[in-house]
């Protein structure tokens, strides 16, 4: 044994100290909640029966459990211990406190933290967390949220086989924002069409004057979903499955009419486009012509012999050739991938259970995750924190500006936090405090 080992068998452990913060970069987010007026607006806005003197502190010790890895109501007391709660300008609750909380949901209270989820989004977007550019791009997509219990209320087997959640997610594309979420049984695939118009219909209010486009894979491709797009003024990039008449359309493309793209060394791929047409509609209804962009990828060298055949990948869009050509459609409807890290980083973190039994309060729960998720984002956002686009990533965010332990202490009258020495982000840090500070404050 080294005599370093011997070394540490000589520390004693005791957990004494009531001026330590475990996690002091909350100090930045509870400054930005409070800048925002988080905890007034959740108070006015979502009223379940066990909201008490209040849901604003109950919903942020959830959001700030979440930030620094909370996944249970029991995380929530991370935020209890040593002097944590003197950084977040609020009194979190224990956490028997905020499980009755979420558990005395129903699906109406559920709609009023959606509610106060856009008024959130809105002010954010007006303190600086705004789209840079005129037009907004927004990915829809749903995801599985796995349990291991079938006393888990809404839960069931989905197509895949396996027990869980459904839900629907909206993320703005340039940043990964949730713009809008909503809790599903396990079995569902329906909604999709609502959901998209509530999130549009959001996203128009927030940025009047932007210019909308919607993507989405083939899980969500439909004439109605078509309609309503064109109804609300929205540009869209939608995948669609193969049937007999888009194999019409896809043969009908002549070989010349095809164009070579950048693949893989072992594959290539071409690009080409047609219309498509719907089949017959209901009564009122006028038949519609869209464009459909195929892209179609095949092996080839020694490979080629395992998969010699095309393989044909199609989505239709309203934007015309003159704006986007067959190659740049492509690659902008292939960017829609990006919302699978928004909604990795999504369930990494506080999504990462659904703890309770009760749906709604698992529903509320999604709410809670989404806010943490796009709190992460504001922070990094309006306090300008420029660093490479992992940055964006919620673990990222806590890793580096949110878990820094600190020691509490009266300095001349003044609090003060004694941060560690050579912590490699100080300089984000402070500058991102500053930034955030400098934001008006909200009565």
């Amino acid at each position: 044994m080294s005599d370093d080992t011997r070394l540490l068998d000589r520390v004693e452990a005791v957990f004494d100290e009531g001026s330590l913060v475990g996690d002091a970069g909350l100090l930045a987010v509870g400054t930005l909640a409070g800048r925002l007026g988080l905890e007034g607006l959740i108070d006015e806005t979502v009223r379940p029966p066990a909201a008490g003197r209040g849901s604003g502190a109950k919903v942020l010790t959830a959001v700030c459990s979440m930030l620094v890895g909370g996944s249970f109501f029991s995380d929530a007391d991370r935020l209890r211990a040593g002097s944590a709660g003197s950084v977040l300008g609020f009194a979190p609750v224990a956490p028997s406190t905020l499980g009755t909380f979420a558990r005395s949901f129903s699906w109406g209270h559920v709609r009023q933290l959606d509610r106060a989820q856009e008024l959130a989004l809105g002010r954010a977007w007006a303190a600086g967390a705004a789209p840079a550019a005129e037009a907004i791009t927004v990915d829809i997509d749903s995801t599985l949220c796995e349990v291991h219990s079938d006393a888990k209320h809404g839960a069931a087997y989905g197509h895949g086989g396996r027990l869980g959640y459904h839900p629907l997610v909206a993320a703005r594309d340039d940043t990964g924002e949730i713009v809008h979420s909503r809790m599903r049984k396990g079995s569902s695939q329906r909604g999709h069409v609502d959901f998209a118009a509530e999130t549009l219909a959001r996203v128009r209010r927030l940025a009047p004057g932007a210019a909308l486009t919607l993507r989405a894979d083939a899980g969500f491709f439909s004439w109605d979903l078509i309609d309503k797009l064109d109804a609300h003024g929205t540009r869209f990039l939608i995948a669609i499955a193969r049937n007999p008449a888009v194999d019409k359309a896809i043969a009908a493309i002549g070989d010349d009419d095809w164009t070579p793209i950048g693949y893989t060394d072992d594959g290539e791929a071409q690009v080409a486009q047609a219309t498509l047409t719907s089949g017959r509609r209901a009564a009122g209804k006028p038949k519609r012509t869209v464009r459909l962009v195929v892209r179609r990828t095949r092996l080839v060298g020694d490979q080629a012999e395992l998969w010699p055949n095309w393989r044909h990948h199609a989505f239709v869009t309203d934007i015309d050739d003159d704006e986007l050509d067959t190659k740049a459609a492509d690659t902008a409807y292939r960017a829609h991938a990006r919302v699978e890290q928004a909604i990795k980083d999504l369930k990494a973190g506080g999504l990462a259970h659904s703890p309770s039994g009760r749906f709604a309060a698992n529903a509320a729960w999604l709410a809670f995750a989404v806010l943490a998720h796009n709190i992460a984002r504001w922070t990094a956002r309006i306090g300008r924190v420029h660093e490479p686009r992992k940055l964006t990533v919620a673990a990222t965010i806590a890793r580096r500006l949110l878990n820094i332990p600190a020691r509490l202490v009266n300095r001349s009258g003044r609090p003060t936090l004694r941060l560690p020495a050579k912590w490699p982000w100080a300089a984000q840090f402070t500058a991102a405090l500053r930034h955030i500070r400098n934001l008006p404050q909200r009565c």
